[in-house]
Parts: structure tokens; C-alpha cells; sequence
């Protein structure tokens, strides 16, 4: 049977392949989020509108659109959610294990833009010192925060 399948699998090359892997296999959202610093070694982070109210502040966040490479993702969420310019930098962090999401964070160094956050989705925007986040942060920003900051 395995040998009728690899015969078959063999005929089928190409787009056809591609389509019953696609079936065949789990499909995930990609969160990416952006540990963003300024030349100071200050991190911007952002009070989320829709976040819960005892946790509201965190780091730029964002889903991945389709054909988007996930370092562009970063550029492209902060440029929407605060008006700031980001130049990507180095994986920080991928975590899976969701049930429909892996998360992926980047490191981005601030390049430029003014300050102009998004009112539906943001409420502030701020620039901190990772020893002095403000209270209600998200502990896995936190986190990645703390390993972003390993070079």
C-alpha cells in the first residue's frame, strides 16, 4: 500500500501536491509581536484597547497577512498601531503549542516616524526602561522583554 501511495504521490507533483498537503495539515494564524527599543535601551510598549483591563499594557502585536514575511509583520503593526518606523531585527522568540496560533517575536530598533497611535486599538504609548514597566503588563511581554535583551 505505502508503495501505491509513493507512486502516486510521484505523479502528482506540483500544485496538486501542494493543494492535499494543505488538507491534509493543521492551519495556524502566526501572531508576531515586536520587543521594539529606542537608542536610549528604552521599550515601547502600548495599553491595549481590548486586552483585559488588569493587563492592558504590552508590546506592538499583530497578525501575519497572507504572503507577508513575518519581520514585515512587525514593521507594519507598529507603523498602523503608533505611526513609528521600525527597522526588524533578530528572532527573539517562536512559541507553539496553541490550538490555532504560533507566536513569533522579533526584535526592532525605532528609525523614525511620529508618534500618532491608533485610537480604536490603542489607548497610550510609551517608551520604558525594562527595569520600570508599568504595572499591568503582560507577563510573557515581560518575558520577552528580559530575552530580548540578551544579545
Amino acid at each position: 500500500m505505502k508503495r501505491i501511495i509513493a507512486r502516486i504521490w510521484k505523479l502528482i507533483r506540483g500544485p496538486l501536491q501542494w493543494r492535499v498537503l494543505w488538507f491534509a495539515h493543521a492551519k495556524f494564524m502566526i501572531g508576531v509581536t515586536g520587543v521594539v527599543r529606542n537608542e536610549q535601551g528604552q521599550v515601547l510598549l502600548l495599553k491595549h484597547r481590548m486586552w483585559p483591563a488588569d493587563r492592558p499594557w504590552g508590546l506592538p502585536t499583530g497578525y501575519a497577512i497572507k504572503n507577508e514575511e513575518f519581520p514585515e509583520t512587525i514593521v507594519r503593526e507598529v507603523r498602523e498601531e503608533t505611526g513609528l518606523d521600525v527597522a526588524p531585527g533578530r528572532l527573539v522568540q517562536v512559541t507553539s503549542g496553541y490550538k490555532l496560533r504560533v507566536e513569533i517575536a522579533y526584535a526592532a530598533l525605532h528609525v523614525g516616524g511620529t508618534l500618532k497611535i491608533d485610537g480604536f486599538e490603542i489607548l497610550e504609548a510609551k517608551w520604558c526602561y525594562p527595569d520600570a514597566l508599568p504595572e499591568g503588563t503582560q507577563e510573557s511581554h515581560v518575558q520577552l522583554i528580559k530575552a530580548g535583551t540578551v544579545s
